[in-house]
């Protein structure tokens, strides 16, 4: 039993409706709302490509879900009071990375404009930027820095695990997958159409949607199948360095040097990565690491020993850092 309350709220979005997707514009948004009440922190935390907010709520009998590891440590005193909500940003293609697309939607806004403010209304948490937060792995942990870096003075304090970063190593090696099923199914919408029809996911079939996710909002084109530019020529699997050049502009080593500097004043900047992740993303967590620093950013950056799944248990790291912080 939690000593918080578990509260699922119902937002209908005006910036998702009309979605060129034709995803739900009406979002379940749940919302934990700690024991002890107050001028409590709100933080979103962000789900992983695949995922959705309800994913960090559900635990199994050997791992806590993400309201009984916070409530582990807020009882041992590691951890201070906040509200956390867990968005939804779920699309047809498996994730939005939390951005805005022409061929998915406005999820960043959805995000900022609308679910905090929403949630804060509505629970009486968060409503400054002095008490808003964002954290996430995966995906999650690169929605966390993307909207960070586009929006940083609605929050102050931002945790990445996991996080995309630096894809030339992340992304790249993945694209083989995709090019097999376009191949296998004779072109985009075909193997979106077997994909939604299987009655099985194949962990090649979820890498290779996970590449058209990706495209989705890095790359998209209204004059492409489904609005979505691939970044490679589909017979040969030749890059197309103009349509890479788009994704790489939305890399947070890319983004860091001229964005960055705008983290100086958060109260925290949190960074890891396994030191076996199978995308290689401890390379770009250094990268970024580096850059951040190097514009004067205070960042807590740790690597430990790991992959990149199963690695909810980080959470335990970052949560007693960016409820203290929030709460100063």
């Amino acid at each position: 039993m939690l000593a918080g309350e578990l509260r699922t709220l119902v937002l209908e979005s005006e910036v998702l409706g009309d979605n060129p997707l034709g995803d739900p514009s009406v979002r379940e948004v749940p919302v934990y709302l700690p024991p002890v009440g107050g001028d409590v922190p709100l933080i979103a935390v962000l789900a992983g490509y695949g995922g959705n907010g309800r994913s960090a709520l559900h635990g199994t009998p050997w791992e806590p879900s993400f309201p009984e590891r916070y409530e582990r440590l807020l009882e041992a005193g590691q951890a201070a009071p906040a509200a956390f909500v867990f968005p939804d940003a779920f699309t047809r293609f498996g994730g939005s990375q939390y951005m805005n697309s022409i061929a998915t939607g406005r999820y960043e806004d959805h995000l900022v404009d609308e679910l905090f403010p929403f949630v804060e209304e509505q629970c009486g948490v968060g409503g400054r930027p002095e008490r808003r937060g964002l954290m996430g792995k995966s995906s999650g942990g690169f929605g966390a820095f993307h909207v960070a870096f586009d929006r940083p003075d609605s929050f102050r304090a931002v945790a990445s695990h996991s996080g995309d970063a630096y894809f030339e190593l992340g992304y790249k090696p993945e694209f083989g997958r995709l090019l097999e099923m376009l191949e296998r199914h004779g072109g985009l919408e075909e193997f979106v159409a077997a994909f939604e029809e299987a009655r099985r996911i194949t962990t090649p079939m979820f890498i290779a949607m996970s590449v058209v996710a990706m495209a989705s909002v890095y790359s998209p084109d209204p004059a492409q199948p489904l609005g979505v530019a691939l970044p490679f020529d589909a017979r040969t699997g030749r890059l197309d360095e103009d349509v890479w050049a788009r994704w790489v502009e939305h890399d947070p080593v890319h983004m860091a040097p001229t964005c960055g500097a705008a983290l100086k004043d958060y109260a925290l900047v949190f960074v890891d990565a396994g030191l076996s992740d199978e995308y290689h993303l401890q390379f770009g967590a250094r990268q970024l690491v580096a850059c951040l620093e190097g514009l004067g950013v205070d960042v807590v950056h740790e690597e430990f020993d790991g992959g990149h799944m199963g690695v909810s248990y980080r959470y335990e790291s970052s949560l007693p850092l960016i409820t203290r912080a929030l709460s100063g």
